[in-house]
């Protein structure tokens, strides 16, 4: 039997069934344990130091425990205690992005995705250079500076040199006011070779997800095909972190395995990529498996109520404070408005999950991979964060000043990134509204872009950023960055 070991290179050490199941026995044995859930709370809060604010994190032990415990005022106090960490580590600023779907190929028989080799009513396409350039202009076009390319995993239709000439295509394009300044790649586990071919193109996050930490169910979830390899996959990480990349994304896909299960080995992950390479997880998104073609996700008994979706979002908040926690367009209007407060601090808008979609005026479904919940456009996804008392902030300046990896982490785990991430975040939000914002838009933006220029603590940065808004407004220069 493999031994618990978060340093460890192999998966089965790292992500240990063994101690999986004995941190489930123990977050129920103190689930009602009052003293001890008061301390771990109090461990999770931000404290403030001579420096800024600091917080410590939580185990995957202490983290299970608040998820299994169900005393309402206590679950109460731990969305309120996430909320605190979000706003104090990353203030109300909320990181817009939208995916990029490149091609559907795929040689896996992943029996929750649609893109599964045995789908045959599917129609399969992958993009050509000049229909990337298309779907580019066509986000672009809704004010988008960030994109994840998405594409199945097919040595001979997606081979890692298809990728490179997309990043290379989408990187090129400069449309009107229009360019995207950050690619992030969400593709399938490969080797550290590949992962530095990536790193050279300029990539930001290279996310993965792991869909289920738990073996067994992973081997009948993925029966044929390269993703059928656990340990490869699941060891993808730190081939990337040794190709180079800085910043990783991980995430499960809730409703495929029991969720305190996954829940316990997201963490665990987290641990791990700390523990060996002195820098946690970049982002942490939080999907849930939705209906899509050949797909009924009623056919997965481990479903989660919003109720319990909630909790998870606010476990991950207190147990990974400085992590960037992502939520999409699987899912609704109703569930991201409640999620935002409990530590959401990326989201997607105006999404297309189909392959060639940006460019077709009726929403297509029959490439989709999942059900968009989410439908409503970039603008209006951008208004309702204003009216929520949010920054939509389209800042990709981190990675293109080289806060990446340590770097960002060292800034954000002293509170010190709000000097960098605020201004940029106004600065971007008005290049947003005078490009691309409806008057409706653009009326509740300029007055809110006025009351949060007030809030910048440095002097001399409000007045940096209040004279580069102004050119904003006043020219046609663009990508002001601190």
């Amino acid at each position: 039997m493999a031994i618990y070991n978060p340093k460890s290179l192999k998966a089965e050490e790292f992500i240990n069934d063994g101690e999986i199941r004995a941190t489930l026995e123990y977050a129920d044995q103190n689930k009602n344990n009052i003293e001890l859930i008061d301390q771990i709370l109090d461990k999770a809060r931000p404290k403030k130091t001579e420096t800024g604010y600091v917080c410590a994190g939580l185990t995957h032990r202490e983290a299970s425990v608040l998820l299994a415990c169900d005393i309402p005022e206590k679950v109460e106090e731990i969305y309120k205690i996430a909320e605190e960490i979000k706003l104090t580590f990353y203030g109300n600023r909320i990181v817009m992005f939208a995916p990029l779907y490149v091609s559907n190929y795929c040689v896996n028989g992943c029996v929750y995705c649609p893109y599964h080799l045995k789908n045959k009513r599917i129609p399969r396409r992958k993009l050509t250079q000049e229909e990337v350039k298309a779907e580019v202009i066509a986000l672009q076009d809704m004010g988008h500076k960030r994109l994840a390319i998405e594409a199945g995993e097919d040595p001979k239709n997606n081979p890692i040199e298809y990728i490179l000439e997309c990043i290379d295509t989408i990187y090129s394009i400069k449309h009107k006011n229009g360019a995207i300044r950050r690619v992030n790649v969400n593709i399938a586990a490969t080797t550290v070779e590949n992962y530095r071919k990536l790193k050279e193109a300029g990539i930001g996050t290279y996310i993965l997800f792991q869909e289920t930490y738990h073996k067994e169910s992973y081997l009948q979830l993925h029966p044929t095909g390269p993703k059928h390899d656990y340990d490869y996959h699941t060891e993808a990480m730190d081939r990337a972190m040794e190709g180079g990349i800085d910043d990783v994304g991980l995430g499960v896909l809730f409703g495929l395995e029991l969720y305190r299960y996954e829940f316990a080995g997201l963490i665990m992950h987290a641990e791990h990529l700390e523990a060996v390479h002195g820098v946690g997880p970049h982002t942490i998104s939080v999907p849930r498996i939705k209906r899509a073609d050949d797909i009924d996700p009623t056919a997965f008994d481990n479903s989660i109520s919003d109720e319990v979706f909630a909790k998870i979002t606010a476990c991950i908040r207190l147990a990974v404070p400085y992590t960037g926690m992502i939520i999409s367009t699987r899912e609704t209007e109703e569930v991201r408005t409640k999620l935002l407060r409990l530590g959401i601090s990326q989201v997607s808008g105006g999404s297309r999950t189909t392959v060639g979609g940006y460019t077709e005026e009726e929403r297509p479904h029959d490439t989709e991979q999942f059900d968009v919940s989410d439908q409503r456009t970039l603008d209006e996804v951008v208004r309702w964060l204003m009216e929520n008392g949010h920054i939509p902030s389209f800042c990709t300046a981190c990675y293109r000043e080289g806060r990446t990896g340590d770097r960002f982490m060292s800034l954000c785990k002293t509170g010190q990134i709000i000097n960098c991430c605020h201004p940029n975040a106004l600065m971007t939000l008005t290049e947003y509204l005078v490009d691309y914002g409806s008057e409706q838009t653009r009326k509740i933006g300029f007055e809110l872009i006025d009351k949060e220029l007030e809030k910048i603590p440095n002097q001399k940065v409000k007045e940096i950023a209040k004279q580069n808004i102004a050119d904003i407004k006043n020219s046609n220069r663009r990508d002001f960055r601190f």
